[in-house]
């Protein structure tokens, strides 16, 4: 078969398969998850049934590649994020405000049930180790640098702001969050009490993680 030929199918799959995806999200958001029939979803992804059947058995198996491709998607977002930002600093506020309007973004289009369903993907524990980790090497860079604090281990300061971050998914504007993100990074400064012997006070040096996170 030609390959022209080939990947003229191919892209008619992945453009069915889009369509398919997004228009289950948008089913169980309206709807919510358990009033979603696969019967709607052909109607709304302008195919037939027996067509939606060559692709997915049923909804929650389209929920969950929906959710591997936002997954995805969001990441490499995140990734891009931080590599067009200059300094360490500027890169760790630049993935967190990100990651932070990502999660309001998420939140407040598809609700708690929808969200619920999700939580419990696979796919949602090895991401959100791939953002631990993108966060920690960044503190740990920064820790290195002189720019965030070093009394706390990087694993523990990216759990924190992960945490604190989760809080995004009940503001209720863009303004809001980046007040949550730079108070989350306030706890990343250095303290005077916290600074290494030798170093230099900081205009910043007043600010200290929370009790809670010490």
């Amino acid at each position: 078969m030609p390959k022209l030929w080939n990947e003229t199918i191919e892209a008619h799959r992945r453009a069915v398969r889009d369509a398919i995806l997004e228009s289950t999200a948008e089913l169980a958001a309206e709807h919510g998850v358990r009033s979603v029939t696969m019967s709607q979803i052909a109607e709304k992804a302008g195919i037939g049934r027996a067509t939606l059947y060559k692709y997915f058995s049923d909804v929650e198996s389209i929920l969950l590649a929906w959710h591997e491709q936002q997954i995805t998607g969001h990441l490499g977002y995140l990734v891009e994020v931080r590599d067009q930002a200059n300094g360490t600093y500027e890169r760790l506020a630049a993935v967190l405000e990100a990651f932070a309007l990502v999660s309001r973004e998420f939140r407040g289009h598809h609700g708690t049930e929808l969200a619920a369903l999700l939580h419990r993907d696979e796919q949602v524990a090895h991401a959100q180790q791939q953002l631990h980790d993108m966060v920690r090497d960044l503190v740990a860079e920064g820790a290195q640098a002189g720019e965030f604090r070093d009394d706390v281990a990087p694993d523990e300061l990216a759990t924190y702001c992960l945490h604190a971050l989760t809080a995004a998914g009940a503001l209720s504007s863009d303004a809001a969050v980046h007040r949550l993100v730079e108070v989350t990074l306030s706890g990343l400064r250095r303290s005077t009490g916290n600074r290494r012997p030798g170093t230099k006070a900081t205009a910043t040096d007043h600010i200290a993680l929370p009790t809670e996170f010490r």
